[in-house]
């Protein structure tokens, strides 16, 4: 059984399976990540980094998405 790890995601609690990098993270969401924005531990990722970024106990996480309107 894979060992979980907790984060703060968007100033919620939230737990997700060890050794997960931030792209499986986002795109288990259903999120495009060509339209999304991340805080990692207060800096901004790339997005060509968010594969190469594995996620750790206490890590905090902004996710930002674009409203759209008119």
């Amino acid at each position: 059984m894979p060992e979980m790890i907790n984060l703060v995601v968007n100033g919620k609690p939230r737990e997700v399976e060890d050794s997960t990098d931030l792209e499986t993270f986002l795109v288990s969401f259903g999120l495009d990540l060509q339209f999304v924005a991340v805080g990692y531990n207060g800096e901004v990722i790339k997005k060509e980094a968010f594969a190469q970024v594995t996620l750790q106990n206490g890590d905090s996480l902004e996710i930002v998405r674009p409203v759209g309107g008119g």
